[in-house]
């Protein structure tokens, strides 16, 4: 029973000490640049179909249904404009990009550093020399962070777009009408916010990835429990950063 009590502490101390290590060996940019950039091309640019997919439909389907919902004569159709687009900036955008990063990248870092544990990679790295934090670590948690702003404002260009082209397409509203409502509430702390949520959201991610492949144990069986864990984890607490980030910030 103590030791089930313990264990999150446990837990919760091992995943700050090991991030406390990875920032510590920032300054050792020659160990993990190149790596550093391999991580930018896959988090990022290999993940923008599903991202630009996602986010298409996500905005389509929000400018359909919005429309549905305002079926009256006294609400102007600009309105539907005044909605999506702060909800792909505020929520949707930053919340969806996470979701699909979290299973395809999140899954993705902590399968691989798994099963460089299980295989004793990282232990041979460790003997030649090499910082296996500073080599494996850093560049993933640096590359989400990186990224995941870029992913951010892609998916909410695109989720705009989407939602612009479906209200044209389906005869809701037109382009004018569209972009008049946008505008009409905007506000410019909107797409800072939405910023700011991709930057935790990249780290949270990549980061409880990495702890959990950093430290499999196990096997085969192992890899693919340390994969489920870093997914499930991942979205769960993007979803406690996503409300407290809106309470301390909105």
């Amino acid at each position: 029973m103590t030791d089930r009590l313990l264990a999150p502490l446990h837990a919760i101390g091992t995943y700050f000490i090991l991030m406390g290590r990875a920032f510590a060996s920032v300054r050792e940019v020659r160990t993990y640049w190149t790596n550093f950039i391999t991580q930018m091309v896959r988090i990022g640019v290999e993940s923008i179909p599903i991202v630009a997919l996602a986010a298409a439909f996500t905005g389509a389907v929000l400018t359909v249904q919005t429309a549905y919902q305002l079926q009256t004569s006294f609400v102007p159709n600009t309105i539907i404009g005044s909605i999506v687009v702060p909800s792909m900036m505020l929520e949707l955008a930053a919340v969806i990009t996470a979701f699909i990063l979290a299973g395809r990248v999140g899954a993705r870092i902590a399968a691989e550093l798994g099963t460089m544990r299980v295989s004793e990679q990282i232990d041979a790295l460790e003997v030649m020399g090499l910082n296996s934090i500073s080599f494996l670590i850093l560049p993933r948690v640096l590359a989400g962070v990186v990224m995941f702003p870029a992913l951010y404002i892609f998916a909410c260009l695109i989720g705009i777009g989407g939602g612009l082209g479906i209200a044209e397409a389906a005869g809701l509203l037109s382009t004018t009408e569209f972009i008049e409502g946008a505008r009409q509430f905007y506000q410019p702390f909107d797409p800072y916010f939405g910023l700011i949520k991709s930057i935790t959201f990249g780290f949270i991610i990549t980061s409880i990835a990495c702890y959990k492949g950093y430290y499999t144990q196990g096997g085969a069986e192992g890899v693919g429990q340390s994969t489920t864990e870093a997914a499930v984890q991942s979205c769960v607490f993007v979803l406690l950063a996503d409300l407290a980030l809106a309470v301390l910030l909105l």
